[in-house]
């Protein structure tokens, strides 16, 4: 584990350099120039600015829909779907996949960041490792946190950070045995990252020292509106894709009009396209009126909801920052304004608000804090960041218990939290444990002919059908046993007549969570399966064998169920 891990680093490093490589490259191609951002859309023709990012839309769309769905939006929930439900399987085509539509929608202005693009690369890469090496489901998903530590680590030039990420928000595991690989993959991607790249900190930020301990209230206030905004945030781009998603055209010709959108959005606020780097030094160097960061606060959430729900790919972590370094810089400027002589400079709150936001968006205050450390390079303002991102995430989790990650995946029904043995379990459909050879009985079978089936059957209950094959009712052993002592009715009485005809039934779609929860409200033998909601069509039946047979044969297929060491 520990040379698999030292190798995935590699790979992970190499992935995330050229993926940086590969951005600016499009970026030049798009505009022109990869420099300073907002200087090239200074000078980018207004009609210029509206196409591109559309033009990169009718890319991106069709890319993402025709070769693999799963590279499109942030990436991260994908990641950790991955981890819990399939024993950390990622498909191998989603590093091209994802790297060729992330760097162009990220090139020609989607307001969207290079770390949920190099979490999912990184990721697949480590997957990738453990398939051609075949390796246990346990070792598996070490080798896909692996693959997103080195992808953060890379990326923000932060060991330490990516290493918390992939344990904190991915794996949800601190185990030994899962972080010395992991520690070791940071490290590695690090240093090519260092090598090609440079090793200096992601921003300058000003000398920071705190003024009065009666700041420390402002920066709890602080932490406390970042969380609402971290929420906000959240609810705000899946209500968007609700939204899209409602649109009834093609999804690959939905991202154009998304990137037409997007390019108008930024004739007017230029801060919310890209990445959004340049837009952050601004705040931190107090280079934006407080009013006009606000503006920004509320520009970029959209922008960037825009973005992902229109269909491009892209990660929220930056956009996070952003929207973070505004709404700090914003309350920092105020403040400064109304007591210049007890409040630090405006950069200082942008600091801790970048931080804190991230930390109510992704609910991980640990990681939060520490990528803030390494890519400002001070460890000065500890303790305002540590309150701003403890309480922001106190006050996101109590809006929502999910984050921005996990929202998307309990949308699709999947629970992280509910554990990963009961995902696996709503993972799977009746149709896989289901018995489609019935011992089922017609409804004009007399109750003598009846009894003598029962006596040669290993079946307690049996469902009762019409000529037509469907459903009328269940027949079990408490609903005739009173009458078999009535030898005399055995050739008048029908089974339809004693038959319970108001039946729970599921369909192959249901998943087992439904099929065992409604096995468990009555204590029933079996449940029929018919072919849709609102059918009588008999396919087959389910029992509760059947359900704990096929869950514990997936279960330690997964790994999941102890039986294999990491």
């Amino acid at each position: 584990m520990i040379l698999m891990g030292v190798l995935v680093g590699v790979l992970g490093g190499y992935g995330a350099v050229g993926f940086r490589l590969l951005i600016d490259f499009l970026r030049t191609l798009a505009y022109g120039s990869d420099g300073d951002f907002l200087e090239v859309l200074a000078a980018t023709p207004w009609w210029w600015l509206l196409a591109i990012p559309a033009l990169g839309g009718l890319v991106v769309g069709p890319v993402i829909y025709f070769l693999a769905k799963e590279a499109k939006g942030h990436g991260v929930p994908e990641v950790m779907e991955a981890v819990n439900l399939r024993g950390g399987l990622i498909r191998k085509r989603v590093v091209v996949v994802k790297s060729l539509a992330s760097a162009i929608s990220i090139a020609v202005g989607g307001s969207v960041g290079r770390e949920g693009p190099i979490v999912q690369i990184g990721s697949a890469i480590g997957s990738t490792v453990g398939q051609v090496l075949k390796v246990s489901a346990g070792r598996m998903r070490v080798l896909v946190g692996c693959g997103a530590a080195a992808g953060i680590a890379a990326t923000f030039n932060a060991p330490v950070a990516g290493m918390m990420f992939a344990m904190e928000i991915i794996l949800g595991d601190f185990a030994v045995a899962t972080f010395s690989p992991i520690v070791l993959s940071a490290v590695m991607a690090t240093a090519i990252s260092r090598f090609y790249l440079g090793d200096f900190p992601a921003f300058v930020v000003p000398a920071y020292q705190l003024v009065s301990a009666w700041e420390l209230l402002l920066y709890a206030g602080l932490g406390l509106a970042s969380g609402a905004v971290g929420a906000i945030f959240s609810a705000v781009l899946y209500k968007t894709e609700d939204l899209v998603d409602a649109v009834r055209i093609p999804e690959y010709l939905k991202t154009p009009l998304a990137g037409l959108a997007l390019g108008a959005m930024g004739l007017a606020f230029p801060w919310v396209l890209g990445v959004g780097y340049e837009g952050i030094e601004l705040a931190l160097h107090h280079q934006l009126a407080w009013w006009l960061m606000l503006i920004i606060v509320g520009a970029k959430i959209l922008a960037t909801s825009l973005t992902i729900a229109g269909g491009m790919s892209g990660g929220i972590f930056a956009p996070s920052l952003v929207i973070g370094a505004m709404l700090g810089g914003s309350m920092g400027g105020l403040a400064h304004e109304l007591w210049p002589g007890m409040t630090a400079g405006p950069g200082a709150y942008a600091i801790v608000g970048m931080a804190a936001v991230v930390a109510g968006a992704t609910h991980g205050p640990i990681t939060a804090f520490l990528i803030l450390f390494e890519m400002t390079g001070g460890y000065q303002i500890i303790l305002p960041l540590m309150i701003g991102c403890t309480l922001a995430t106190l006050v996101a989790q109590q809006i929502n218990r999910d984050s921005i990650y996990t929202r998307k995946l309990s949308r699709r029904g999947i629970d992280i939290h509910a554990g990963k043995d009961m995902n696996l379990l709503r993972s799977l459909t009746v149709a896989q444990a289901m018995r489609s050879e019935v011992d089922s009985v017609p409804q004009d079978m007399t109750l003598g002919s009846f009894h003598d089936k029962v006596l040669t059957s290993k079946y307690a209950s049996f469902p009762v059908v019409d000529s037509h094959g469907e459903l009328v009712g269940i027949l079990s052993h408490a609903d005739y046993a009173g009458h078999t002592l009535e030898k005399e009715l055995w050739d008048l009485v029908v089974v339809a007549e004693l038959a319970t005809t108001q039946v729970q039934t599921v369909t192959p779609h249901d998943t087992l969570d439904v099929a065992l929860r409604k096995i468990s409200s009555r204590d029933y033998a079996t449940l029929p399966v018919v072919a849709s909601q609102g059918s009588r069509r008999l396919l087959g039946v389910i029992s509760h064998r059947d359900i704990i047979s096929v869950y514990t044969r997936k279960l330690r297929k997964s790994g999941l169920g102890g039986g294999e060491s990491t």
